[in-house]
């Protein structure tokens, strides 16, 4: 299961609203091949369940995952950051044996 920070569930709506992508959408997080580390993280929205897919819901935002992309996300916590040191969704995955530098991409 994902799990969505109270941040990251803020700026989902937020950017869910202005996209006009609010009534059955949700996010799809999924884990592609490349990045520096080997593996990167992909957000999207989509408002359609694919047969592999596991839906999830978090604090009112719906995630759809596929089933491989599940084995390298599960625990993972999705946050929202617009600090100083970096603005934009972070993963924290519990899974991740070695990140990048920019935290974009990860190895198991």
């Amino acid at each position: 299961m994902i799990v969505v920070s109270e941040q990251a569930k803020n700026k989902i709506l937020e950017l869910q609203a202005k996209e006009g992508k609010t009534e059955g959408y949700g996010i799809r997080v999924a884990v592609e091949g490349g990045g520096c580390s080997g593996l990167m993280y992909d957000l999207a929205f989509d408002a359609s369940e694919q047969p592999n897919d596991h839906v999830f819901e978090d604090k009112g935002v719906k995630i759809f995952v596929d089933k491989k992309s599940l084995l390298y996300l599960i625990g993972t916590e999705l946050d929202y950051s617009d600090g100083l040191n970096g603005k934009g969704f972070q993963f924290k995955n519990p899974n991740a044996t070695r990140t990048c530098g920019c935290g974009e991409s990860f190895s198991v």
